[in-house]
């Protein structure tokens, strides 16, 4: 077994492909999963029904694996009248919109921990003193909670956003060939899983390490101030 380098640069093309794929689904999840956790994380800080049904939503998210909520949702829906025989056939019979469906309400579901995680380490004072200079609830929350939170979440939002990357290859199980699904595309022609695997294998490390980077600066310049005394 050899690593092949004339069929890693032939096959470098569909890999590429694959990993446009992987962006196209992963992106719209990460938009849509922030925002979903927010209303998410803001309800488990308050006490009443509303943070329980928000405790709900994230254990159990959090709780079922992306690739059984793909396959419920890709496979599963459809077998309903309501999906089947109406409009939303339509959107369903999409496996781009059942992969942003599926990923974004894993995503969510971790992304309400580390939102609520970052709101709740605000300090209290903080927000007095806001509301003593008249400060409004969204004023507070768009131009102090929120900024505030997301300098105390960006290591865990990291982390689950490099996981995440890596659960996007669950989405060649619902038809998408994303970068894991055409490493194994070019394995089935080639009968060679050793070269494509660690070609996509180099692509995932240079999309995980170019990100790392990216945080690295955000968070040095975001947390600059901790390094003065």
């Amino acid at each position: 077994m050899h690593y092949d380098v004339a069929l890693a640069w032939e096959s470098l093309p569909t890999l590429l492909a694959g990993t446009v794929t992987t962006f196209v689904v992963l992106l719209p999840v990460l938009v849509l999963g922030l925002l979903i956790s927010i209303p998410v994380a803001l309800a488990r800080l308050e006490r009443g029904p509303g943070s329980l049904l928000a405790a709900a939503y994230i254990v159990f998210f959090r709780g079922v694996p992306s690739i059984v909520l793909l396959y419920l949702i890709y496979s599963g829906l459809p077998q309903f009248s309501l999906i089947r025989d109406t409009a939303l056939w339509t959107l369903f019979s999409n496996a781009y919109f059942c992969a942003w469906v599926g990923l974004t309400l894993t995503h969510s579901g971790y992304m309400g921990e580390i939102v609520r995680g970052g709101l709740a380490a605000v300090p209290p004072r903080t927000i007095e003193a806001a509301q003593a200079l008249g400060l409004g609830r969204m004023q507070i929350l768009f131009k102090l909670r929120l900024p505030m939170a997301a300098r105390y979440a960006l290591r865990a939002y990291q982390n689950e956003l490099l996981i995440m990357v890596k659960s996007t290859s669950a989405v060649s199980a619902i038809t998408l060939v994303d970068l894991t699904a055409a490493a194994n595309t070019v394995f089935d022609y080639t009968y060679d899983p050793f070269t494509p695997l660690v070609t996509a294998a180099g692509i995932y490390w240079v999309i995980i390490n170019a990100m790392r980077y990216a945080f690295n600066i955000a968070d040095s310049r975001l947390n600059r101030h901790l390094a003065v005394k």
